[in-house]
């Protein structure tokens, strides 16, 4: 379970909606987690000796509130893109997920329960 579901624990009608191992291509190798609240990145380490991956820091944590689009990119390689306001200004993230339309269709409709 990610570092972010432990730590908000104080927010009990928060749910985990998706998880997905995926790639960030700024960030790297990591693991997607949409909630109810926000999306969260958590760095990966693999060990190849024992096939075994362990959840690193939480390198995004960004309330869907702070979401300002959302999109799909890419012909071969295709991303799950968001724009977000952040401590450093607008920010994109570029996610190499399993189903794309699935992930942006599902962090909008996220985005639009909230209201």
């Amino acid at each position: 379970m990610p570092k972010l579901l432990e730590s908000s624990k104080k927010d009990m009608d928060e749910k985990k909606l998706k998880q997905e191992d995926c790639h960030e291509d700024t960030l790297g190798q990591g693991v997607l987690t949409l909630t109810t609240k926000r999306i969260a990145f958590d760095k990966t380490r693999s060990r190849i000796m024992d096939f075994s991956k362990h959840m690193g820091e939480t390198i995004l944590d960004i309330p869907l509130s702070d979401i300002t689009h959302t999109w799909r990119e890419g012909l071969l390689m295709k991303k799950a893109c968001i724009s977000a306001r952040t401590s450093d200004g607008e920010q994109t993230y570029k996610f190499g997920v399993f189903n794309v339309g699935g992930w942006v269709d599902d962090i909008q409709d996220a985005i639009d329960d909230l209201d």
